[in-house]
């Protein structure tokens, strides 16, 4: 029964985990935490462009693992950083960290001293809206 009909109440997060089992489509590849890593709060990976991954690296106080292939670099977030969050085009928010329509695993260009793979999501954020001249979600006019 599901818990509409059991009188229960669907909450944002029930909606977005929804929204999110039916983006299923043909086999994709996964990025890997590397050996001698955790991901306690698991792993979900941001895309850009690759031309506007370096001008991101620079801007950050900390950097996660990064992946890259011809055309993307990949960026490691916790799970969930899209929660009431906007990533701004041409960035690409994927959960679980798979990478859709490659044929193979983009390469680890980048690693963290640290245990710990994650970018820290507001900072890529910034420095995302940053280079692509995007004003963060938040600092938005809104309209009635």
């Amino acid at each position: 029964m599901s818990p509409a009909r059991a009188g229960g109440v669907l909450n944002l997060d029930t909606l977005v985990r929804v929204r999110r089992g039916l983006r299923t489509s043909g086999p994709a590849l996964r990025l890997l935490v590397p050996d001698g890593m955790t991901a306690p709060l698991g792993c979900d990976a941001v895309a850009v462009p690759a031309h506007v991954g370096p001008l991101i690296m620079s801007r950050l106080p900390r950097v996660g693992c990064v992946y890259a292939d011809g055309t993307h670099w990949w960026w490691l977030v916790p799970s969930d950083s899209d929660h009431a969050l906007e990533w701004p085009a041409p960035a690409r928010y994927v959960t679980g960290a798979v990478v859709p329509d490659l044929l193979e695993v983009p390469d680890l260009i980048h690693r963290p001293d640290s245990t710990l793979p994650y970018t820290p999501p507001i900072p890529l954020y910034l420095a995302l809206c940053r280079a692509t001249g995007t004003a963060p979600a938040w600092s938005r006019p809104v309209s009635a």
